[in-house]
Formats: structure tokens, C-alpha cells, sequence
């Protein structure tokens, strides 16, 4: 590989001048914080407590403000400040809290004490980084969250909706009651041994729920609450033998990739894809994962295996090849693709007209007169009955010859092969006049069928208007901007991923381009739809190839046949949900 070079900006443009199909320059946004998988040690919280008047949130309710700042453990800053809220405080409240209508009276006005806290509360700490924010924590949480955001949105002071913690929750998670006789804060406070005595006023509380909040993230360790993204699932009702298994996470990389759930004999259970594969494989054991059928494979597996790939699209390929190849029981879909059919126009049989056909097996040839592949043959038969009662071809799907008179055929199947070329239009106004007619006549239920025969025969045609350009196609290679930086670059030929790679940061591209062009995988033409790559493969490509951040670098053979139409099918179909 050449040594890479910089230009004066920064990047380059790998394609070839004649090449460029369009400007480059698409722009990445900043990667979420969930997405950096942040360690808890590294994250900043703001532990706040109020105390307020005992009205609703709005305007007048809070009547003092404490906060403190910690990351890693320690306590970076404090905020503590009485409010004027505008409205007397009830005697009862006083008696609580200590704070009566003489200290506020004197104290900055409710806007004023609000205004100040948020501006405080949102500074990041140098060491946090430009996409980690503070973590706002109360004790009850709804409580303290609802005040200020209620406050704030009364008195038109922005509010930008912060990631909470409750420690409330984490508590309960943490300990039993036969462990604490209650989760106030006092009791909590005592149990982990906090200096500090919570006296319901606001600074107090909040360094009390300080030591909670470190005290539960401890307890709760052990059960892989060990990152920022595992603390909005960290009270819910997971098993505690499930979620200690977040550690066969652990020796995953933050990369993307394919990763195996698989059982004590080895057998691959359930096969995914991911940006992060550690990320994604420690959600696993968090109640972000809803689906029993996942937990009971959960509590199964042993191990993880993973293969790092380069990008995202290659790592959301090998899944496809790997699920069709282990055929692993947890996974529902893309599974047996060589099994979905596609509709053409077969030649007849003794001595009788064009027909439609369904067939697995489409010679390359022919598929740019065809539709599909759908997803069961089911659904083909559908499409199948709603092109025929256009077009007066009947049925055959290559075992069974239905028996009919020549005159029921056109002379020729133009107006046929046209429709599954890309004029569905020609099959599908007609039926979307019918439906309207039945509709009119109040014969719902037989509008309602055709309109299934006709959203079944749309998702066909939708299909191949997508597959056709790349399976046409014997090579390409595109690229899309990392948010990191450099470039993702993918190489298809005749429908299947070849190979992909990333340019760093600020590099060259070009002889990464070379090296994509000289390195990808060989494909041979293949003489039937399927055999090179699953049409699902080659779906998927093609979703990446047409997005608006994707550029073509290099395309071989005729650039024409990458012209995908403006889409009949969509346009179609859109009529059918609007209606």
C-alpha cells in the first residue's frame, strides 16, 4: 500500500475524474453517546434535590436548588442556591424543610435560580469529551425531573431533555427489603454509610444521594452495570443469571462486525450484526431485550464468537451468508433465500400461449423481465393472480399446466414482459380502478383482496426495480464518509460484496481504491439470479449503494444499467396506503 498523503483540507476524493458521478462532501454527524459505550467512571453526573412548596410543577413550586458534580468518584463542584418561587409556603412545609417565607424573600426570583443551575448543570468537564453530556440524578427522580422541567417550561427557560438516573430505582434494584427495611434516602443513606445526614434541605440531599448513587453502582456492578448505556435498563426485572452473562461481551471489540450466540455443544443459536459489537452483545442482557424467545436463548448460550469486519455493510452481508449457511433456530428471516420466487413469462407448453410462472430458479438473462423475489411463494401466487387478471395469462408454476383455450392469450407477451420490466403501472392502474369501483359498489371484502394481490405484486416489482442495476453490474466500488473520518469503501460485482475497506482519517483514499479494486473477491458472471450472491445480499447493497451519502468511485462495463428507475411500484404503492 502507498504511503498515504494529506491534502490541504484534509481529504481527498479517491474517484477518477471520469468517474465522478457527483460531488463528494456529504458530512457525518457526531456519534451518540450510547453509541461510544461509555464507561460509568468516565461519565459526569449531576446529583441534584429539590425543595419546593408543595404545588405542582410550574412557576411557583421551587423554593431551593442543591446540586453536585461527580465523575470518577469525585466531587468536582456544588450548586446550592434558595429560589423566591412567588407564592407563600405552606406552614406544614416550613416545618419540614426549615425554609420559611422570610429566607426566600430575600432570594433570587424562581427564573433567575433556574436560569443559573441549568447553565451550571450542563457544563461538560474538560475530561468529558466533545459528545458526553452530564447525567442529571435525583432520588425519585419523576419528582426532582418534573419540578425543573415544569419550572422551566412555565418561565420560557430552555430545556433539553437530559439523560436521568433514578437512584430511587437503582436502590430497589441493588437491595431487598430484606436487605434495607425502605428506600427513603435517610435509610439508604445510613445503610451505606454517608457522612452526610439528608435534612429535606437541597444541598444536603443531594450529597447524601451522592453516596447512594455510588454505593449502587458498586452493588450493582457484578450484574454488568458497568457503562452509561446500562443505566436506563439497570432497574428493570432482568434476571440476575442473565444479566451476569454480559460478560461474554466482554472480550468483543468496540468494531463492527458478526456475532454467534451459541449453545454448550456449539451450535450457532442466533447470529447478528452490529456497528459495535460489544455494545450491541451487552444489550442482550439488559430488559432492552423484550423478545422471549431471545431470553430463553439467552439463558442457553455459553459463549460469543464474532468476526470483526472493516465495515458495517460487510459485517450486515456475512450475517445474510452466515444465517443462510448454520440456518441457527432463533433467527426468522433470511433464512433458505434460494426458496422465494420470482414472476416471468414462461414460454407455453403444447402449442399454447406465453403464461406467468413462478420459478426459483431465474436464468440472469431473464431477470430484467421479471419480479421478485418475494418473500414465500404465498405471497408470489398473489402477485401471480393480480398481474393474470390484467394481462389474461394463466397460471403454471412448472409442475401443473392449467388447461386453457389459445384464444384466452395475447398474441405475444409484450405488454406482459413490459409490466415486469418495470411498467407494473400497466398491471396495477387497473386493478387500483377496480378496487375504487368495488369500494363504490360497498364490496369491501373483494377490494380488500385485490388490494393484497396488489401490495403483494408492488413489493415484487419494488424488489427487482432495486436488485436489477447491481445484477447487471460486473463491477463497481462505492464509497460513503466515516463520521470518524475517512472513507468506506465497498466493492459489488454482479450483485455480491467482493470486499470493502476504510481509508484513516485524513488519508488518501485513492490507493485504497486500488487496493479495494485489486484484492476484491473474482465473481464470475452468474448464469442464474441467486447464484453469486441471495437476492437479499444484493438488496441490501443496493440500499447502501443508493443512499444519499454513497458515492460511485468506479463503475465497470455500461454505467447505464445503474440507472434505477423513479419507481412505478413505490408510486403505486404509496396510492394503496393512503387509501
Amino acid at each position: 500500500m502507498p504511503p498515504p498523503t494529506r491534502s490541504t483540507d484534509g481529504a481527498h476524493d479517491p474517484r477518477p475524474a471520469a468517474a465522478a458521478c457527483r460531488p463528494w462532501g456529504a458530512t457525518g454527524t457526531q456519534g451518540s453517546f450510547e453509541d461510544m459505550g461509555t464507561p460509568l467512571r468516565e461519565a459526569t453526573f449531576v446529583v441534584v434535590d429539590l425543595e419546593t412548596t408543595g404545588a405542582g410543577p410550574g412557576a411557583h413550586a421551587i423554593t431551593e436548588i442543591g446540586a453536585v458534580r461527580v465523575r470518577g468518584g469525585i466531587v468536582d463542584d456544588e450548586f446550592s442556591t434558595l429560589a423566591n418561587p412567588g407564592a407563600p409556603i405552606p406552614a406544614q412545609i416550613t416545618l419540614l424543610t426549615g425554609i420559611t417565607n422570610a429566607m426566600v424573600a430575600t432570594a433570587p426570583p424562581l427564573v433567575e435560580a433556574l436560569a443559573a443551575f441549568l447553565t451550571w448543570s450542563r457544563r461538560s468537564s474538560p475530561a468529558d469529551g466533545a459528545a458526553a453530556g452530564p447525567i442529571l440524578v435525583a432520588h425519585n427522580a419523576r419528582f426532582d425531573v418534573g419540578h425543573l422541567r415544569g419550572a422551566a417550561r412555565a418561565l420560557g427557560l430552555p430545556w433539553d431533555e437530559p439523560r436521568v438516573v433514578d437512584t430511587l430505582a437503582l436502590a430497589r434494584r441493588a437491595w431487598s427489603r430484606a436487605d434495607v427495611p425502605n428506600h427513603r434516602l435517610g435509610t439508604l443513606a445510613s445503610f451505606v454509610g454517608s457522612p452526610t445526614r439528608p435534612t429535606h434541605r437541597a444541598l444536603d440531599d443531594a450529597r447524601a444521594t451522592v453516596d447512594v448513587l455510588h454505593a449502587t453502582l458498586e452493588a450493582l456492578a457484578p450484574l454488568g452495570i458497568t457503562h452509561v448505556e446500562d443505566l436506563s435498563t439497570a432497574a428493570d426485572p432482568v434476571p440476575a443469571k442473565r444479566r451476569a452473562k454480559a460478560h461474554l461481551a466482554d472480550p468483543l471489540p468496540h468494531a463492527p462486525g458478526v456475532y454467534q450466540f451459541r449453545s454448550p455443544a456449539g451450535q450457532a443459536l442466533y447470529i447478528g450484526s452490529a456497528s459495535d459489537l460489544r455494545r450491541r452483545v451487552r444489550s442482550y442482557f439488559t430488559a432492552a431485550e423484550k423478545r422471549g424467545r431471545i431470553a430463553r436463548m439467552l439463558d442457553t448460550a455459553v459463549s460469543v464468537r464474532h468476526i470483526e469486519t472493516p465495515t458495517e455493510i460487510e459485517a450486515r452481508v456475512r450475517e445474510l451468508r452466515l444465517i443462510a449457511e448454520l440456518d441457527p433456530p432463533l433467527n426468522r428471516r433470511s433464512r433458505a433465500p434460494q426458496r422465494q420466487p420470482w414472476l416471468r413469462v414462461a414460454r407455453g407448453r403444447g402449442g399454447l400461449g406465453p403464461r406467468l410462472a413462478l420459478t426459483t430458479a431465474l436464468p440472469t438473462d431473464d431477470a430484467p423481465e421479471a419480479v421478485g423475489p418475494f418473500p414465500s411463494r404465498a405471497s408470489g401466487l398473489e402477485a401471480q393472480r393480480a398481474a393474470e387478471s390484467v394481462l389474461r395469462l394463466s397460471a403454471w408454476d412448472g409442475t401443473d399446466l392449467h388447461q386453457a383455450s389459445v384464444h384466452d392469450f395475447p398474441a405475444d407477451a409484450r405488454t406482459a414482459r413490459q409490466a415486469l420490466a418495470g411498467r407494473i403501472d400497466l398491471v396495477a392502474a387497473p386493478i387500483l380502478e377496480r378496487v375504487a369501483a368495488l369500494a363504490e359498489r360497498e364490496r369491501y371484502e373483494e377490494a380488500g383482496t385485490w388490494t393484497s394481490r396488489l401490495r403483494s405484486l408492488l413489493l415484487g416489482a419494488r424488489r427487482a426495480e432495486t436488485a436489477r442495476p447491481l445484477l447487471a453490474c460486473p463491477h463497481l466500488i462505492a464509497a460513503r464518509r466515516r463520521e470518524a473520518g475517512g472513507w468506506e469503501l465497498v466493492a459489488v460485482r454482479w450483485g455480491k460484496l467482493a470486499g470493502s475497506l476504510v481509508s484513516p482519517p485524513g488519508a488518501d483514499p485513492r490507493p485504497y481504491v486500488d487496493a479495494l479494486r485489486a484484492t476484491a473477491q473474482v465473481v464470475d458472471r452468474p448464469e442464474r439470479v441467486g447464484q453469486a450472491a441471495s437476492v437479499e445480499e444484493t438488496l441490501l447493497l443496493a440500499s447502501w449503494v443508493l443512499d444519499g451519502g454513497a458515492r460511485l468511485v468506479e463503475v465497470d462495463g455500461d454505467p447505464s444499467v445503474l440507472a434505477w428507475p423513479i419507481g412505478a411500484a413505490a408510486r403505486h404503492q404509496r396510492v394503496i396506503d393512503a387509501g
